[in-house]
Protein backbone atom coordinates (compact mmCIF):
# COMPACT_ATOMS: atom_id res chain seq x y z
CA UNK A 1 0.00 0.00 0.00
CA UNK A 2 0.83 3.57 -0.61
CA UNK A 3 2.35 5.42 1.98
CA UNK A 4 0.25 8.43 1.52
CA UNK A 5 -2.90 5.84 2.24
CA UNK A 6 -1.50 4.77 5.09
CA UNK A 7 -1.59 8.10 6.60
CA UNK A 8 -4.64 8.93 5.41
CA UNK A 9 -6.66 5.52 7.32
CA UNK A 10 -4.95 6.44 10.34
CA UNK A 11 -7.68 9.15 11.10
CA UNK A 12 -9.99 6.28 11.03
CA UNK A 13 -8.14 4.61 14.33
CA UNK A 14 -7.82 8.15 16.33
CA UNK A 15 -4.22 9.16 15.24
CA UNK A 16 -4.23 12.07 12.46
CA UNK A 17 -1.10 12.94 10.11
CA UNK A 18 -2.99 14.86 7.06
CA UNK A 19 -5.91 15.14 5.99
CA UNK A 20 -8.93 12.61 5.58
CA UNK A 21 -10.30 10.50 3.08
CA UNK A 22 -12.88 7.64 3.17
CA UNK A 23 -10.96 5.16 5.53
CA UNK A 24 -10.15 1.39 4.82
CA UNK A 25 -9.73 -1.32 7.53
CA UNK A 26 -8.34 -1.10 10.72
CA UNK A 27 -6.88 -4.14 10.69
CA UNK A 28 -4.54 -3.37 7.30
CA UNK A 29 -3.87 -0.34 8.67
CA UNK A 30 -2.70 -1.48 12.00
CA UNK A 31 -0.59 -4.24 10.25
CA UNK A 32 1.04 -1.58 7.92
CA UNK A 33 2.21 0.68 11.36
CA UNK A 34 3.83 -2.25 12.60
CA UNK A 35 5.70 -2.90 9.83
CA UNK A 36 6.64 0.26 8.89
CA UNK A 37 10.03 2.05 10.47
CA UNK A 38 8.55 5.40 11.54
CA UNK A 39 8.62 6.03 15.32
CA UNK A 40 5.98 8.32 15.47
CA UNK A 41 3.23 5.92 14.27
CA UNK A 42 4.46 3.41 16.84
CA UNK A 43 4.19 6.16 19.61
CA UNK A 44 0.38 6.59 18.31
CA UNK A 45 -0.49 2.48 17.94
CA UNK A 46 -1.83 2.20 21.49
CA UNK A 47 -4.15 5.05 19.93
CA UNK A 48 -5.15 2.93 16.92
CA UNK A 49 -5.65 -0.46 19.02
CA UNK A 50 -7.42 1.50 21.68
CA UNK A 51 -10.11 3.06 18.70
CA UNK A 52 -10.24 -0.18 17.14
CA UNK A 53 -10.79 -1.79 20.17
CA UNK A 54 -13.71 0.52 21.33
CA UNK A 55 -15.38 0.29 17.93
CA UNK A 56 -14.68 -3.67 17.56
CA UNK A 57 -12.79 -3.23 14.33
CA UNK A 58 -9.65 -5.40 15.96
CA UNK A 59 -9.05 -8.99 15.32
CA UNK A 60 -5.72 -10.41 15.80
CA UNK A 61 -6.31 -13.19 13.52
CA UNK A 62 -7.11 -10.88 11.04
CA UNK A 63 -4.27 -8.73 11.36
CA UNK A 64 -1.82 -11.60 11.68
CA UNK A 65 -3.07 -12.34 7.65
CA UNK A 66 -1.00 -9.42 6.39
CA UNK A 67 2.20 -10.70 7.59
CA UNK A 68 4.34 -12.54 5.34
CA UNK A 69 7.24 -13.45 8.05
CA UNK A 70 7.03 -14.53 11.67
CA UNK A 71 9.49 -11.22 12.20
CA UNK A 72 6.24 -9.10 11.05
CA UNK A 73 3.83 -10.82 13.55
CA UNK A 74 6.29 -10.55 16.33
CA UNK A 75 6.47 -6.68 15.51
CA UNK A 76 3.09 -6.68 15.71
CA UNK A 77 3.17 -8.52 19.20
CA UNK A 78 5.34 -5.85 21.10
CA UNK A 79 3.50 -3.24 19.53
CA UNK A 80 0.04 -4.77 21.21
CA UNK A 81 1.70 -5.75 24.25
CA UNK A 82 3.52 -1.95 24.63
CA UNK A 83 -0.09 -0.67 24.14
CA UNK A 84 -1.46 -3.31 27.04
CA UNK A 85 1.19 -1.52 29.41
CA UNK A 86 0.15 2.04 27.85
CA UNK A 87 -3.53 1.07 29.61
CA UNK A 88 -2.61 -0.49 32.21
CA UNK A 89 -0.64 2.73 33.69
CA UNK A 90 -3.61 4.79 32.34
CA UNK A 91 -6.37 2.70 34.02
CA UNK A 92 -8.02 1.79 31.00
CA UNK A 93 -10.95 -0.91 30.45
CA UNK A 94 -11.16 -1.44 26.95
CA UNK A 95 -13.79 -3.93 25.23
CA UNK A 96 -11.46 -7.04 24.31
CA UNK A 97 -8.88 -5.49 26.26
CA UNK A 98 -8.92 -9.16 28.44
CA UNK A 99 -8.69 -11.31 26.37
CA UNK A 100 -5.77 -9.69 25.02
CA UNK A 101 -4.14 -9.63 28.46
CA UNK A 102 -4.89 -13.55 28.55
CA UNK A 103 -3.62 -14.35 24.62
CA UNK A 104 -0.28 -12.34 25.60
CA UNK A 105 -0.30 -13.35 29.50
CA UNK A 106 0.56 -10.06 30.73
CA UNK A 107 0.76 -10.96 34.38
CA UNK A 108 3.52 -13.72 33.42
CA UNK A 109 4.74 -11.52 29.88
CA UNK A 110 8.62 -10.34 30.80
CA UNK A 111 8.05 -7.79 27.86
CA UNK A 112 5.02 -6.24 29.28
CA UNK A 113 6.53 -6.22 32.66
CA UNK A 114 9.55 -4.31 31.10
CA UNK A 115 7.21 -1.52 29.02
CA UNK A 116 5.17 -1.03 32.23
CA UNK A 117 8.08 0.10 34.89
CA UNK A 118 9.57 2.00 31.82
CA UNK A 119 5.69 3.81 30.92
CA UNK A 120 5.77 4.33 34.88
CA UNK A 121 8.82 5.55 35.57
CA UNK A 122 8.62 7.87 32.33
CA UNK A 123 12.19 6.15 30.96
CA UNK A 124 12.95 5.47 27.65
CA UNK A 125 13.06 2.08 26.13
CA UNK A 126 14.15 0.11 23.32
CA UNK A 127 11.27 -1.11 20.71
CA UNK A 128 12.87 -2.45 17.52
CA UNK A 129 16.34 -1.35 18.05
CA UNK A 130 14.83 1.95 18.45
CA UNK A 131 14.85 4.21 21.40
CA UNK A 132 11.52 5.33 22.40
CA UNK A 133 9.86 8.02 24.92
CA UNK A 134 7.50 6.69 27.06
CA UNK A 135 6.59 10.63 27.54
CA UNK A 136 6.16 11.57 24.20
CA UNK A 137 3.88 7.74 24.38
CA UNK A 138 1.81 8.57 27.16
CA UNK A 139 1.53 12.48 25.49
CA UNK A 140 0.49 11.31 22.56
CA UNK A 141 -2.15 8.88 24.09
CA UNK A 142 -3.85 11.81 25.96
CA UNK A 143 -3.74 14.06 23.11
CA UNK A 144 -5.16 11.79 20.28
CA UNK A 145 -7.79 8.85 22.50
CA UNK A 146 -11.45 10.32 22.49
CA UNK A 147 -12.20 8.89 25.92
CA UNK A 148 -9.32 10.93 27.79
CA UNK A 149 -9.83 14.43 26.10
CA UNK A 150 -13.39 14.42 26.51
CA UNK A 151 -12.68 13.42 30.10
CA UNK A 152 -10.49 16.51 30.63
CA UNK A 153 -12.39 19.12 29.17
CA UNK A 154 -15.11 18.03 31.33
CA UNK A 155 -13.02 18.30 34.55
CA UNK A 156 -11.12 21.86 33.95
CA UNK A 157 -12.72 24.99 32.33
CA UNK A 158 -9.68 26.04 30.35
CA UNK A 159 -10.38 26.76 26.78
CA UNK A 160 -8.22 23.77 25.89
CA UNK A 161 -5.65 20.94 26.27
CA UNK A 162 -3.01 22.91 24.80
CA UNK A 163 -3.42 26.03 26.98
CA UNK A 164 -3.37 23.69 30.38
CA UNK A 165 -0.78 21.88 29.29
CA UNK A 166 1.41 24.83 28.63
CA UNK A 167 0.16 26.59 32.31
CA UNK A 168 1.39 23.57 33.98
CA UNK A 169 4.65 23.39 32.24
CA UNK A 170 5.21 26.58 33.47
CA UNK A 171 5.05 25.41 37.28
CA UNK A 172 5.64 22.03 37.11
CA UNK A 173 8.54 19.57 35.21
CA UNK A 174 7.18 16.81 33.15
CA UNK A 175 6.85 14.27 35.78
CA UNK A 176 5.15 16.61 38.19
CA UNK A 177 2.99 17.76 35.30
CA UNK A 178 1.76 14.27 34.49
CA UNK A 179 1.04 13.45 38.53
CA UNK A 180 -0.72 16.67 38.37
CA UNK A 181 -2.79 15.59 35.16
CA UNK A 182 -3.44 12.16 36.36
CA UNK A 183 -5.19 13.50 39.71
CA UNK A 184 -7.46 15.88 37.74
CA UNK A 185 -8.38 12.75 36.08
CA UNK A 186 -8.79 10.58 39.06
CA UNK A 187 -6.62 8.04 37.96
CA UNK A 188 -5.07 5.75 40.65
CA UNK A 189 -1.58 6.37 41.33
CA UNK A 190 1.05 4.13 42.26
CA UNK A 191 2.54 4.04 45.78
CA UNK A 192 5.54 5.57 44.47
CA UNK A 193 3.27 8.29 42.69
CA UNK A 194 1.69 9.17 45.58
CA UNK A 195 4.23 9.07 47.85
CA UNK A 196 6.02 11.58 45.68
CA UNK A 197 2.73 14.04 44.74
CA UNK A 198 2.77 14.25 48.57
CA UNK A 199 6.39 15.33 49.36
CA UNK A 200 6.63 17.39 45.96
CA UNK A 201 3.79 18.25 44.21
CA UNK A 202 1.49 18.96 47.30
CA UNK A 203 3.10 21.71 47.95
CA UNK A 204 3.41 23.58 44.97
CA UNK A 205 -0.03 23.21 44.55
CA UNK A 206 -0.76 24.40 47.98
CA UNK A 207 0.92 27.33 47.32
CA UNK A 208 -0.73 28.38 44.09
CA UNK A 209 -3.95 28.02 45.97
CA UNK A 210 -2.64 30.61 48.59
CA UNK A 211 -5.14 33.58 48.11
CA UNK A 212 -2.16 35.84 49.06
CA UNK A 213 -0.11 34.91 46.32
CA UNK A 214 -3.10 34.75 43.87
CA UNK A 215 -3.84 38.43 45.00
CA UNK A 216 -0.24 39.45 44.45
CA UNK A 217 -0.24 37.58 41.02
CA UNK A 218 -2.79 39.91 39.84
CA UNK A 219 -1.25 42.90 41.34
CA UNK A 220 1.86 42.07 39.16
CA UNK A 221 -0.31 41.62 35.85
Amino acid sequence: MAKNDLHERLEMLGFPVFETIPTQTANATLAEVAESKDIRLWEGFPVMLANSLEKHWFSYNEAKRYFKTKKGVSRLDLLIIMSLAVYEVMRLNLPGMEALRNLFKTDKNHDFRYFLQKLEGNDDFVLFNKTMSSERIKSAFSTYYGGAQTGLRELLSVKDQHDLQYALSQFFPPRQKELVLKKLRNEKLTKTEREYYSRVVKKKVLALANPELQKLSQKLL
